[in-house]
């Protein structure tokens, strides 16, 4: 009986582990700030009626 219940305490231990690391990857990905949208180059448009 004491392996079972060390068995289950660790396997609650380790999905507690490997739930609040998923929510601190979730937390520091939403404290990045996103990227701007901004094309790095820029092309000229060709005048219109010409």
């Amino acid at each position: 009986m004491h392996r079972l219940l060390a068995a289950s305490l660790t396997v609650a231990a380790g999905a507690l582990l490997a739930l609040g690391a998923a929510l601190g990857i979730v937390a520091l990905l939403d404290a990045t700030p996103d990227q701007p949208n901004t094309p790095l180059v820029h092309y000229e448009a060709p005048a219109r009626g010409q």
